[in-house]
């Protein structure tokens, strides 16, 4: 028997990022849609409750693999603010309550394939969320007057002079992918990388051993999501070009399409984002007019300065 030419594969989309910006972004606006997704996460954290936990246990970060999975998953709005949890005070204090549970997971199971295998049936079969390694690595910038700065944090909220740019990023000690990871970029319709800081967040992934070569030899379309504005201590100045050329240096590939936010917010809006967010200096701004450079209003339309999560999933799913 015949497939019938009306039914509709459904596509396999694969999400790198760390921090915030992906989860909330990316992942909430395609999850309305009819879409298999794999969130990559950054497990290199060095600061905040994630960084302790790496430190003392000797585990990956849990920070961006618990945004990412809480993201995805049906809980109600209870139980994710549950999971995300602060505590205040006492030895535990920093330490997020999500973070403190994927503790316990790894400690009691034997690997990390047991941990995301019981992670992930918590979740709709259409869902997975795989670290980008399992291994313990940190990440190291090369300053342009040869300074080197070390972990994810002190890239993220620098203490050296913002002034000098970022020459290099690399691990140390160079460390494997995920070999589940690996298998599903494989099998991906569409890599979408980003939005997230170029450096301390993207970065670290990329530079995972055999995820970059997975996505140059893979046949999915290359999508990055630009950052809307530019940060202080790691991309000073840059246009959407510059955010597109670094990460093309670093994949050793090109990107099939690059889609950044055309809408000027207004001064107003990003002054008050400013406040709130010191480090952030101003709006990534393109000028090139080749096509694989997609300019679209995908930002919220009042408020912050940030990705509208439907607003981007529409977009994403025009370019399938």
């Amino acid at each position: 028997m015949f497939a019938s030419p009306f039914l509709r594969k459904t596509k396999k989309i694969i999400c790198f990022g760390g921090g915030n910006a992906m989860p909330a972004t990316v992942l909430r606006g395609l999850k309305e849609k009819d879409a298999e997704i794999t969130a990559v996460c950054s497990v290199l954290d060095s600061g905040g409750s994630s960084g302790r936990l790496r430190k003392e246990y000797g585990i990956i970060s849990p920070g961006d693999l618990r945004r990412a999975f809480l993201e995805l998953s049906d809980f109600s709005f209870e139980d994710k603010k549950l999971l995300n949890y602060r505590f205040g005070e006492g030895e535990l204090k920093g330490h997020n309550l999500g973070n403190m549970v994927f503790l316990a997971l790894c400690l009691n199971k034997d690997n990390y394939h047991e941990v995301f295998e019981k992670l992930n049936k918590l979740l709709d079969e259409k869902y997975k969320i795989l670290p980008s390694t399992i291994h313990p690595s940190e990440l190291v910038a090369v300053l342009e007057n040869g300074e080197e700065i070390v972990g994810e944090t002190k890239i993220d909220i620098p203490q050296h002079n913002t002034g000098l740019k970022i020459k290099k990023v690399f691990l140390r000690p160079v460390v494997g992918a995920c070999p589940q990871t690996i298998r599903r970029i494989k099998k991906a319709d569409m890599v979408i990388i980003g939005p997230g800081d170029i450096f301390s967040s993207l970065m670290q992934i990329f530079l995972v051993e055999g995820i970059s070569g997975a996505i140059k030899n893979s046949k999915a379309k290359r999508v990055y999501i630009a950052n809307l504005m530019t940060k202080d201590g790691e991309s000073n100045g840059f246009s959407v070009e510059d955010f597109a050329a670094e990460m093309e240096k670093y994949l050793q590939c090109p990107l099939d399409c690059v889609i950044f936010n055309n809408k000027n917010p207004g001064e107003e809006r990003v002054k008050k984002y400013k406040e709130k967010h010191k480090e952030l200096l101003g709006l990534s701004l393109c000028s090139s007019s080749l096509p694989k450079f997609l300019g679209r209003d995908i930002i919220k339309e009042e408020g912050d300065v940030v990705h509208d999560p439907q607003k981007l999933a529409n977009v994403i799913f025009n370019l399938m």
